[in-house]
């Protein structure tokens, strides 16, 4: 993609001759000028270049990323992504918004939550399951929904997609005001078991930390897309804007190393974990996959992996968790492994299959396979 320099404005033009137009930063945030306007007062695309209205100099942009503040909804039609995948997308972006509030005002411990009043609530997780489940029904295009809370496939009264979600990953760490996240995976027609993560329409990674995001991954769109939730109680305030595409994850020395009492009896983990040492890689883990993994996403580089031993049995669900966040990696120009293939090629049998795993950049997922693999795991759950 190109940066080219209008009336103190930036128009970035990408491969397929889309663009995005902007101002610099007033008052804290990016005015986006309408695309309509720019058709109006700008020659056609392919005088741009040779245009009186560019600057002489241009300049190529290496990081991955690029800001737009577009609104969802409008960057959705402008995408022309098809009007019942919306509708559930936008039912998706809807319950994440109340899910955000909630844990910004809720004081949790690890069993309930309290509201300002003293007055005990559901916890959390199973506060953000009843949301997003109200949030499925009411878009009506939804025929099944299936949620890691209850992890069975449940009939609603819509037709179009099935979706399976983990409402709150990292529960377990919210009450240290640690972020947090939800996971969805959106898959064509009416069910969820016999399917592969390549089969998705959609999955969608979110984060609730000093902001909330949502890392979008659409199957007929390129790159990633993050939303971020306008929080500043400005005109766009409770608005999703498009903020960041993730198109590329390369190599980097950036850990995060999850499940790490199976290098007892995982000597491949245990030789990993002394490579990464030697090789002095900056480690950054959590103990929230989605924020380890959304990290991955921005910094654009490293490697997240929880590997499985014959002690220390795989946790984290196909369904919910693995193949939806695998569809968002790959879609960012990364790899997922399940120590022998991709994650988006293994068919989902249950919805409590369970496997280990690895996500980053195509080298150290290769590294993952080799080191790891699936030789060790004979006793282990995979």
């Amino acid at each position: 993609m190109k940066v080219y320099a209008f009336q103190n404005h930036s128009l970035v033009l990408y491969k397929n001759s889309s663009f995005t137009y902007s101002s610099p930063v007033q008052k804290g945030g990016l005015y986006r000028v309408p695309v309509n306007y720019i058709r109006r007062n700008l020659p056609k695309l392919n005088e741009w270049k040779n245009s009186k209205y560019f600057s002489a100099s241009e300049n190529s942009l290496s990081v991955s990323m690029v800001y737009t503040t577009e609104k969802l909804d409008h960057w959705l039609l402008e995408q022309s992504v098809d009007k019942k995948l919306i509708r559930c997308v936008s039912a998706v972006f809807d319950a994440c918004k109340e899910i955000a509030y909630k844990i910004r005002t809720a004081s949790c411990n690890k069993i309930a939550c309290f509201n300002d009043f003293g007055d005990e609530q559901l916890a959390i997780d199973v506060l953000a399951d009843k949301v997003i489940f109200e949030n499925l029904e009411n878009s009506g295009v939804v025929s099944v929904a299936s949620s890691e809370e209850v992890p069975r496939e449940q009939k609603l009264k819509g037709s179009g997609f099935s979706v399976a979600f983990d409402p709150l990953d990292g529960s377990s760490i919210i009450d240290t005001n640690f972020a947090v996240g939800s996971i969805f995976g959106i898959w064509p027609g009416d069910k969820l078991v016999g399917m592969k993560g390549r089969d998705m329409a959609a999955a969608a990674l979110v984060v609730y930390g000093p902001r909330t995001t949502i890392s979008l991954a659409l199957k007929d769109i390129e790159h990633v897309h993050e939303f971020t939730l306008v929080d500043d109680f400005s005109a766009r305030h409770g608005q999703w804007v498009h903020t960041n595409e993730f198109h590329s994850i390369e190599e980097g020395k950036l850990f995060a190393p999850g499940n790490l009492r199976a290098i007892q009896d995982n000597a491949g983990y245990s030789s990993l974990i002394q490579f990464w040492l030697n090789e002095k890689y900056q480690l950054r883990y959590t103990g929230g996959m989605v924020p380890d993994v959304n990290q991955i996403l921005v910094k654009g580089r490293g490697v997240f992996c929880n590997p499985a031993s014959a002690s220390a049995k795989a946790k984290l669900r196909l369904l919910y968790e693995l193949a939806p966040t695998a569809f968002v990696v790959e879609k960012a120009g990364g790899k997922s492994s399940d120590g022998k293939q991709s994650v988006l090629d293994i068919i989902i049998q249950s919805t409590d299959q369970r496997s280990q795993v690895c996500y980053g950049s195509a080298g150290e997922v290769e590294r993952f396979e080799e080191y790891v693999g699936l030789k060790v795991l004979s006793g282990a759950s995979v």
